[in-house]
């Protein structure tokens, strides 16, 4: 049965070129122009994938994410948005956004952003059986629940998106182990495109201060100059 993706874009033409790249994936295309009716297609069911734009009329694309995360289950949701700047790229991945794409972007860079973020969902519910074996991860304090996908530092439990927990579910599963960020775009994010290394710098940076004591004198994931970033060992 084909995946149905709800894309949620009040610009004609980028609204029409992403539906039109959704069919060509084999995929079920439905398209909204504003956020309040896009989000009530949501509520509807049936729907696997969000590409949501960030600014939109009747509701903005922030307030529609809040939503989607807040309901039962799990859908991913890819936001675009025409700004550039670190706070709304950060905003949006706050309000649990899985990925952004930042306009202009690529047919072949869409199309990429949509198969990882499938491939990620296949191998999270490959995985859901099996993690009920896994034990939970201690380091100095700090203590990972795979199961739950729950943190705690000193008994606090800390309030991580779900991309912040893989990410740190990843690093702790490798203890020791240095890797780079093209290692990391591939293993936690599902594709690797040169000159987007600053994704990871920017999950790092938010996981850093949520999970670490001093962030500028960080514990737990460590940089290794000129290579890349580890758990401690």
């Amino acid at each position: 049965m084909p995946r149905t993706v709800l894309i949620i874009e009040d610009n004609p033409g980028i609204g029409e070129l992403v539906r039109m790249q959704v069919s060509d994936l084999g995929m079920t295309a439905v398209l909204r122009d504003r956020g309040d009716s896009g989000l009530a297609r949501f509520r509807d069911g049936g729907i696997d994938l969000v590409i949501l734009d960030l600014m939109l009329p009747g509701l903005d694309g922030l307030a529609v994410c809040r939503e989607i995360r807040a309901s039962a289950g799990y859908v991913p949701v890819l936001m675009l948005t025409a700004k550039s700047t670190e706070l709304d790229r950060v905003l949006g991945l706050e309000m649990g956004a899985d990925d952004y794409l930042t306009k202009p972007f690529s047919v072949a860079e869409l199309s990429a952003r949509i198969k990882a973020l499938f491939r990620r969902v296949d191998a999270l519910s490959r995985k859901s059986s099996a993690e009920d074996d896994v034990a939970e991860i201690e380091a100095d304090g700090l203590r990972i629940d795979p199961v739950r996908r729950r943190v705690f530092l000193e008994c606090r439990e800390l309030d991580l998106t779900a991309r912040e927990f893989d990410l740190l579910w990843h690093f702790a599963s490798h203890r020791g182990r240095v890797f780079s960020r093209a290692q990391l775009l591939d293993a936690v994010w599902g594709y690797n495109h040169d000159g987007y290394e600053h994704t990871v710098n920017t999950h790092i940076n938010r996981l850093r201060n949520k999970i670490e004591p001093d962030p500028a004198e960080p514990r737990y994931v460590q940089t290794v100059w000129g290579v890349g970033y580890r758990f401690m060992d």
